[in-house]
């Protein structure tokens, strides 16, 4: 099969898939590929160092891993703090409170920056890539990623302790009405 004629028949999968919209399937397999390559090293890396993989981890470690996973992949994909990473996939649209940015994907013409672009602003996708990671370290250093995560998780019970005090100082102050 001629390279022009792959093009072809991925233009037409491309047009059969999403004939109204255009959605970057060269980037999703590309992003795809990637997080395969990522995960098969992290399994090579624990077989040659010989690191146990734990046949059924600890629930206290899938809670914490979890709570760590929510909080990391949100600062990543939300937090002001951290837009200059998401800064040449992405374009700042607004503010969307708690220190988080509403953000577009930039259209650059890039099946694979558009991907890219996505991933980086979509804490639900992010998700996936952070709890591969973390759980990779837990397998590789458990100490320090256990610490990691205790922190991650810290930061996210203060936020949602922060929340419910705001909550309850509006309610207190009636709600924010005048009367």
């Amino acid at each position: 099969m001629t390279q022009t004629s792959l093009k072809q028949k991925v233009a037409r999968l491309r047009q059969a898939y999403a004939p109204h919209e255009h959605r970057p399937l060269g980037g999703y397999l590309a992003a795809m590929g990637a997080y395969a390559g990522v995960t098969a090293s992290i399994a090579a890396l624990a077989r040659a160092t010989g690191r146990p993989v734990p046949e059924r981890p600890a629930v206290a470690d899938v809670a914490l891993l979890g709570i760590a996973t929510h909080k990391l992949s949100r600062l990543l994909a939300k937090d002001a703090i951290t837009s200059p990473l998401r800064a040449p996939f992405t374009r700042y649209d607004r503010p969307s409170g708690s220190g988080e940015v509403m953000e577009q994907v930039r259209d650059s013409g890039s099946p694979t920056r558009h991907a890219i672009g996505e991933l980086l602003s979509c804490p639900f996708c992010l998700a996936v890539w952070v709890a591969t990671g973390l759980t990779g370290g837990l397998v590789l250093a458990p100490r320090l990623t256990r610490l990691v995560a205790t922190a991650l998780t810290a930061v996210a019970a203060s936020d949602f302790l922060q929340m419910g005090y705001a909550v309850a100082q509006r309610a207190a102050e009636g709600g924010g009405r005048q009367d």
